[in-house]
């Protein structure tokens, strides 16, 4: 069954269905693009993340984790929520040596972990794996399902997905209490008809990890910024898709087929993270980075690509060199550098 039989069976059977529902079933319902037998983090896939882009994310982090190790002390373990292909924990764990866990729901990247993970540190649920430690989420809250509201007067309406004439349509209707009570709360001053996308499962998300752990260090990682970074976003909506490293349809177009992804609002995650008894603290992934030492890496790079230019070895200096590009890509500024880090330590 495809993701578009199974989610206009759906309407045919019940009606109309609120957008988080349609993301669900779109992304992980029968059919859905994580659901399948295709690893979607990798080159040859449909998008990549910072571990795939140069292994020094994850040899850099891995700083990070012993650090917070050294001020936890035992028992101690590392879990990666949405660990994908494992590019992430393979690159970090060459530099540490920890106790690590995956949570993955994609039945290919679970099968990916394997070559990395002893199968019974594999799961797909939170309860069975997150316990006192570090917990690690790269580019996972922008997949989880979410709500668009409509700003309409004082208040606010929310999309639904029903049947139209061509195929899949979105119409307004009142908005659900609870999806109207988070957008009032965190989505800062949005103009009529600005559309503000209310990322329930993420802040339940954060408050259900945070619980979990008792003691321990959550780090996410993520592109979005506060409520306030996102306004003048707010017209159209930072909702998009990607398939094969380019930017998709409009999501009704190909459900199951693209990636489904919207702006993190961090100023949500903040707030419930510190409700949850955590100390937070929101960095950039440039100014994180650099302080866990990767300038001090591409410093050290640079140098010994001129050493290598300096003996003749062309092939070796190449290589080098390919891995100060990449490492680079991690710190610009108009790119990866400028997603943000969420630090809350309990």
């Amino acid at each position: 069954m495809t993701a578009l039989d199974h989610i206009t069976g759906r309407i045919a059977d019940s009606g109309p269905v609120p957008f988080d529902v349609f993301m669900q079933a779109a992304l992980y319902g029968p059919g859905g693009f994580f659901a399948g037998d295709v690893l979607r983090s990798v080159k040859g896939g449909d998008f990549l993340t910072s571990p795939e882009v140069s292994p020094l994310f994850g040899a850099t982090l891995a700083r990070f984790v012993d650090q917070e190790r050294a001020r936890l002390g035992e028992p101690f373990r590392l879990i990666e929520v949405g660990a994908g292909s494992g590019s992430l924990l393979a690159s970090l764990l060459s530099e540490t040596d920890v106790e690590a866990w995956a949570v993955e729901v994609s039945p290919p990247a679970r099968s990916a972990l394997v070559a990395i993970l002893p199968a019974e540190r594999i799961t797909e649920r939170l309860t069975e794996a997150v316990n006192r430690g570090v917990v690690l989420a790269n580019e996972l809250l922008d997949n989880l399902p979410m709500a668009i509201a409509v700003r309409r007067g004082s208040g606010w309406t929310e999309h639904v997905v029903a049947m139209g004439t061509d195929g899949l349509a979105t119409k307004e209707v009142p908005a659900r209490p609870e999806v109207a009570a988070w957008a009032d709360r965190f989505s800062g001053s949005v103009g009529e008809g600005g559309l503000v996308e209310v990322q329930l499962q993420a802040t339940e998300w954060v408050e259900t990890v945070l619980e979990l752990m008792g003691e321990g260090t959550l780090l996410v990682i993520d592109y979005g910024g506060t409520a306030e970074e996102l306004e003048h976003r707010r017209i159209t909506g930072t909702l998009r898709t990607y398939r094969s490293h380019h930017l998709g349809p409009d999501p009704l177009f190909a459900p199951g087929e693209t990636d489904i992804t919207a702006d993190v609002n961090f100023t949500a995650l903040v707030t419930v993270a510190e409700e949850a008894g955590a100390d937070v603290e929101l960095v950039r992934q440039d100014d994180l980075l650099t302080d866990l030492g990767l300038r001090d890496e591409l410093s050290r790079l640079r140098q010994e690509e001129l050493e290598l230019a300096r003996s003749g070895d062309e092939v070796t200096r190449l290589q080098v060199r390919s891995r100060h590009t990449e490492a680079q890509a991690l710190l610009n500024p108009r790119g990866l550098g400028d997603f943000r880090a969420l630090v809350a330590r309990k």
